[in-house]
């Protein structure tokens, strides 16, 4: 086993477990800490592939910048441990055997894809197309994403701030 397949091996265990924590977790707070968790874990699979500003961009952009609004969000809207129910008829009846057939079909699919794989060009040459990509072809979208996320921010202030302290019509503050 070289080096590299035992590194690889060991994080992509970790993003699959962060992954499952995410779903697993009652809290937010905690599945955002997991979901922090994957993303380092894929910045460094990008660094195997030898994608250095793709794993940079990883920890920058998404497991900075993205989870701390995440974070932010949750504490702002107060979101406490989620409630536990039992499972719906409707999602054992038909979910379960649905995602035991997607399993099914993912293995295939993967199966027969690893099957006819070819050479693919060195990373740092898809790298510098990504790159070349984002910030010339499609650096409107890119932008208009970070307005998009302010504005969802500022949404979600005005959210949780309507119900404390609001001053009611006429400037008058609501007594209870």
């Amino acid at each position: 086993m070289t080096p590299q397949l035992a590194i690889f091996l060991v994080l992509a265990a970790i993003a699959v477990a962060g992954a499952v924590n995410v779903i697993l977790q009652r809290h937010p707070i905690h599945s955002a800490i997991s979901l922090i968790t994957v993303m380092i874990a894929l910045a460094g699979l990008f660094l195997l592939l030898e994608s250095e500003f793709i794993a940079a961009v990883q920890i920058i952009v998404y497991a900075g910048a993205i989870m701390v609004l995440f974070v932010f969000v949750i504490m702002l809207l107060n979101a406490g441990a989620e409630e536990r129910t039992n499972m719906s008829r409707m999602a054992r009846y038909a979910g379960v055997p649905l995602a035991i057939f997607l399993l099914i079909e993912l293995a295939y699919q993967i199966g027969a894809a690893t099957l006819s794989m070819t050479p693919q060009p060195p990373a740092a040459e898809v790298t510098r197309g990504l790159s070349m990509l984002l910030f010339q072809d499609f650096v409107f979208p890119f932008e208009l994403t970070s307005i998009l996320i302010l504005i969802a921010i500022l949404g979600a202030l005005v959210l949780a701030q309507r119900g404390e302290g609001v001053p009611a019509k006429g400037g008058q503050q609501k007594i209870s």
